[in-house]
């Protein structure tokens, strides 16, 4: 009968979600998953609720106080098209050429961040815009109050639909390098993490906040974008990036075409996908492009992460990366189980690294290869690792 009772409690909650939202599916994060936490949630006293969950809603009570949203239009300088609209940054690893006058044209030194990037606040107000609208978004779902819909709807509006503040679909001007171009390919890397604004929108779409036309304005708006992805001279240059940028080129591609309704894109998308993880991962599971890099630990972890995202993209289209491998034996699987003696500890890293490792992503690919892979093991290795946690509320919804 207790039985009975908990599982009529729990139907009563989850009933209690309109049907725009139960029936929503969200790209990276897993419905499934939220569903299960949204309804421990809702059926718990507040001190009984998880640390993660309680956190979460302090953070997006207090971007409710503040009420703060992010826009391209609050950058000093204009792009060279005029239009303060079009997205600008400057590439972080090129400096000035101590050997010239002006320092012009500038020089690489990998692994080394100009400070000089503040001075352009996109990046800045981009990354920042992702972290909000997913923080208010998943308050909202799993609390179901609407001053944090309110909040996120505010934050998605002003950075792609206000007509005052919205960033042009485009990214011609990005990460520019001074004495040699205004724009560059690889810059598209900027906007890898927009399926977070994404699944932060279909999170909301039982809110009176965010309507069916900011929905299908949205959509819209990565229409425009997708297609500027594809047809753009810096976005063909993108794609035939051969490391962790063509990684997050197809992650955009597949994301954009599942969201406006072009499955048919995506999957042929995926078959590149396929190529690259043949192109990119040697069949020992090494990623010999990002092994190159001077930070090669955090190359590692990143383009994985891709790879991963990709393999999440690819269960709404029925294709399975997670699994997928080469004749000869290489797959995403193997990159991660490359990976995981290091992460353990169990291996010295021996590869390039200017600076200390650090573990918050790594946590998060042991956490989700755990799910994935249905091998607790891996979980249980980031309670060895130094870091304060995952560093995001998105392991809510997706292990």
């Amino acid at each position: 009968m207790k039985s009975l009772v908990l599982a009529i409690f729990i139907w009563s909650i989850l009933a209690a979600v309109s049907p725009a939202q139960s029936l929503a599916n969200p790209l990276v994060l897993d419905r499934r998953v939220l569903d299960a936490r949204r309804a421990a949630f809702l059926s718990s006293a507040q001190s009984e609720r998880s640390a993660t969950a309680r956190k979460l809603i302090k953070s997006a009570d207090r971007l409710v106080a503040k009420g703060k949203t992010f826009s391209v239009m609050k950058k000093s300088p204009t792009p060279p098209s005029g239009d303060k609209h079009d997205y600008m940054s400057q590439a972080p690893y090129w400096w000035p050429d101590p050997s010239k006058p002006n320092g012009l044209p500038y020089i690489r030194r990998d692994g080394e961040r100009n400070p000089e990037l503040s001075r352009i606040s996109d990046h800045d107000e981009l990354d920042q815009m992702l972290e909000d609208s997913e923080v208010l978004a998943l308050a909202y779902y799993f609390s179901n109050e609407e001053k944090y819909a309110k909040q996120a709807a505010a934050v998605l509006r002003a950075w792609f639909l206000d007509p005052e503040t919205k960033q042009n679909p485009n990214l011609k001007f990005a990460q520019g390098i001074p004495g040699i171009g205004a724009g560059r390919g690889i810059g598209l890397i900027e906007t890898r993490h927009f399926h977070r604004a994404i699944d932060a929108a279909i999170l909301l779409q039982s809110s009176r906040s965010w309507t069916r036309d900011d929905h299908e304005s949205l959509k819209k708006w990565f229409g425009q974008f997708l297609d500027w992805i594809i047809e753009s001279p810096l976005g063909k240059d993108e794609a035939d990036e051969r490391n962790n940028h063509g990684t997050y080129y197809d992650v955009q591609v597949v994301t954009y075409a599942i969201f406006t309704g072009r499955t048919d894109l995506a999957r042929k998308q995926l078959e590149v996908t396929k190529s690259r993880i043949a192109s990119q991962i040697e069949p020992d599971g090494s990623q010999p492009h990002e092994l190159a890099r001077t930070l090669s630990w955090g190359y590692v972890n990143m383009n994985l992460m891709g790879f991963f995202t990709l393999a999440r993209l690819s269960e709404s289209v029925n294709v399975d990366l997670w699994n997928y491998k080469t004749a000869d034996g290489r797959s995403i699987k193997s990159a991660f189980e490359w990976l995981v003696p290091y992460a353990a500890n169990e291996k010295e890293w021996t590869h390039k690294q200017l600076k200390p490792r650090t573990f918050e992503l790594t946590a998060r690919l042991l956490n989700i290869g755990a799910a994935k892979y249905k091998d607790p093991r891996y979980a249980a290795i980031t309670g060895r690792l130094e870091t304060t946690g995952d560093g995001t509320f998105r392991s809510l919804g997706i292990y």
